[in-house]
Parts: structure tokens; C-alpha cells; sequence
């Protein structure tokens, strides 16, 4: 808990004993539905926890933003922002029945009211967000086109409605389509810690 601290001092209590929660209730639902891989779960909050919170030192979504996590599998980056950003309502989906049975769990025990979570596929959603958020659950330009059509019109954040994509390693091919309007973040900008030395956020506008 004490690396989301360092990066996020203004939390306050009911966040702090949210995110405090976030191990217990992981331990207890990996041993029985694996959505964490094992090596991964004692490294929880830097992995995953803080790597999905990545998205916030980018953007501070504002209240009432509407926020879709496609291929959420255990509820990252989805749980973590949901718990930051109160007042946003977050969308969750996988294609994985068992995944979101985790994840309607985990809401449920932190008491997360603004977070929906459904078992379907992203090209089938019909609904309107302003952000889209995932972690490299395919290639950009896949993902695009799975989910373009999801992206409102109307415009509330300070900056415009798209794609918000945590990546590793090497990106360039994926986003050559995109040059003229992606960016990529560098999260060793952000965190001191070796496991983001490879990782990046890309945002793209789509509207």
C-alpha cells in the first residue's frame, strides 16, 4: 500500500482503507478463480494497482464522466480508477463469464456503487463513453476498430474523448497508423520503480 501513497498523497481515509482491502480480497478469489497469474500477486499494487492508476497522472477524469474497461479481467484498470474517481462511472467488461464474477465481488465488498461490470464482448456494446481504457488486451488497431463506435460526441474533460491504452515494450508498428494524433506517456516519467522502465500509456483522440 505504501507505493500508492508515495505517488498518491491527497487520498482520502474511505480511498486509503479501499485500496488497503485490494490484497485480502485478490488473495482470496485468485486461489480460487486464477485472474492474477501467481508470481504477480505479491507484487498486487505495483503491477496493477499502480500501473492502472498510470492513467491518472494523465487525465483527472471530472465528475460524471463516463469511462469503459474493455477486456477488464480481474477489474484493472477499471477497480482502481473507480476508487480515485468516485463521482465517474466505470464500465467493465470481459469476454470471460468467471473474470467479471471477480469483479462484481470485489465492487460489491469495497462498496464501489459506480461500478458496472458485464460479461460480453466490446464490439457487441452499443452504449457511449467518453474514454475508453484497457490494458493491452489486443493490437491498437484492432482495438480501434472494436470499439470506435463506443466514443461520445460531447465533449466535458479537458482533453478530447478516446483512447487511454497501458502498453509494454515496443509500440511503434501498432501506432504508425495513428502518428498524426497518438501520444505516448512513458510511465518511468511518472514512477521511480523497474517494472515501468518498458511500460506506456497511449492516448488517442477519437472524436
Amino acid at each position: 500500500m505504501e507505493i500508492i501513497s508515495k505517488y498518491f498523497k491527497k487520498l482520502s481515509d474511505h480511498q486509503i482503507d479501499a485500496y488497503k482491502q485490494l490484497q485480502p480480497l485478490y488473495a482470496e478469489w485468485n486461489a480460487q478463480i486464477n485472474v492474477i497469474s501467481r508470481k504477480d500477486i505479491d507484487e498486487l499494487y505495483e503491477r496493477h494497482v499502480l500501473h492502472s492508476m498510470a492513467i491518472a497522472k494523465f487525465v483527472r477524469f471530472t465528475p460524471g464522466t463516463k469511462v469503459l474497461d474493455v477486456g477488464t479481467g480481474g477489474g484493472f484498470p477499471g477497480i482502481p480508477l473507480a476508487i480515485l474517481f468516485p463521482e465517474v462511472q466505470f464500465h467493465l467488461v470481459d469476454s470471460v463469464g468467471k473474470k467479471i464474477k471477480v469483479v462484481n465481488a470485489v465492487a460489491a465488498s469495497l462498496g464501489l456503487t459506480n461500478v458496472y461490470a458485464e460479461h460480453v464482448r466490446a464490439e457487441q456494446l452499443k452504449e457511449k463513453f467518453d474514454f475508453v481504457v484497457s490494458r493491452a488486451v489486443t493490437q491498437l488497431p484492432e482495438f480501434v476498430g472494436w470499439i470506435q463506435k463506443n466514443i461520445a460526441s460531447k465533449q466535458q474533460n479537458a482533453i478530447p474523448n478516446g483512447i487511454l491504452y497501458l502498453k509494454g515494450g515496443n509500440i511503434e508498428s501498432e501506432i504508425r497508423p495513428f502518428r498524426k494524433s497518438a501520444s505516448v506517456e512513458e510511465l518511468s516519467e511518472w514512477f521511480d520503480e523497474e517494472f515501468f522502465e518498458t511500460k506506456k500509456l497511449v492516448y488517442l483522440p477519437l472524436t
